[in-house]
């Protein structure tokens, strides 16, 4: 398969990851009377069984166990699938708390300013160069940021958390070597065991928990396994075969959707400061996606051959 073809199935798989997170706060919200440290040591459970059997069925479970030897032989890598483990809790956590506790808006910030941080781990960790107008756009995302900040006189923990979280575990994704259906259950598999041990201490501790759940609410943590596995499956195959710039780009599927969900169907506020902020960072996505045509490419070529002249 040429590299086209292979750029253009990975577009597919990564679009369609990002459509069916962007309908994800819907999910959550059906849960919204549970603790969202409940819903995440489900999440992480039911992901991880959706995962081997997913493995069994596809006839890659063999695979699976000669990387979990792999593991525990090989240090580096045990690190780098913890470390990817430990990120994506993380934003699953911070994801689910957000949402069901009125912060839906606020969730899409963090997921439109995750494409430029994507841009800026580029450029730090894999030297991908930034144009002239990518400079621009990243530095208008940073004054909506900081617009935010101002007018709230708060730091928009939430938002940056997510971009930071999401972010990070792209760029480990793109550097692991693993299989996405297997990485993704290596992932799972190390965050089980403390997952496990967590919903036992919280049902023996906090009994009416366990006993309060309904039919509904159980098949809901049990669907999450698949809910979640689905999309990140998805991304992690699509991850691998475009370009960490491209990956950037095709998430602005999920944070609009989730920003007309904050807004319409969950009512949440959208003042003047949140009209501002997002101009300055809609601006920096517009500039930011045609950063690499031709014609502003044009444009970048001039304005650094004046600068040359002129040192």
């Amino acid at each position: 398969m040429n590299r086209i073809s292979e750029e253009k199935i990975g577009m597919l798989y990564t679009a369609f990851s990002y459509l069916l997170w962007g309908i994800l706060p819907l999910y959550w919200k059906m849960l919204e009377s549970r603790p969202a440290m409940e819903i995440l040591a489900h999440r992480i459970i039911w992901s991880f069984f959706f995962m081997v059997a997913l493995l069994v069925v596809t006839r890659q479970i063999t695979s699976w166990r000669k990387l979990v030897s792999m593991m525990i032989k090989q240090p580096k890598l045990a690190w780098g699938i913890s470390a990817a483990a430990v990120l994506i809790s993380a934003n699953w956590f911070i994801y689910i708390w957000a949402v069901n506790h009125g912060h839906v808006v606020e969730t899409s910030l963090g997921y439109y300013i995750n494409p430029l941080v994507s841009v800026v781990l580029g450029m730090v960790v894999l030297k991908e160069r930034l144009n002239v107008w990518q400079w621009i756009s990243f530095l208008l995302a940073t004054i909506g940021v900081c617009m935010m900040a101002f007018q709230y006189g708060a730091f928009p923990w939430i938002a940056l958390s997510l971009a930071f979280s999401f972010g990070v575990y792209g760029l480990v994704k793109k550097l692991a070597s693993v299989d996405s259906a297997i990485g993704l259950t290596l992932e799972t598999m190390v965050v089980t065991p403390i997952s496990f041990i967590y919903l036992f201490v919280l049902y023996h501790q906090h009994a009416s928990l366990l006993s309060t759940i309904t039919v509904w609410q159980a098949l809901l943590l049990i669907g999450a396994g698949p809910a979640t596995a689905v999309p990140l499956l998805y991304f992690a195959k699509g991850a691998k075969r475009i370009s960490l710039t491209m990956l950037g780009f095709l998430q602005y599927i999920a944070p609009t959707l989730t920003l007309l969900f904050g807004i319409f169907l969950f009512h949440e506020a959208f003042t003047k400061a949140h009209v501002y902020a997002f101009s300055c960072i809609w601006a920096a996505l517009v500039i930011f996606s045609f950063s690499k045509t031709k014609w502003m490419q044009g444009w970048h070529d001039k304005i650094v051959k004046r600068n040359s002249f002129g040192m």
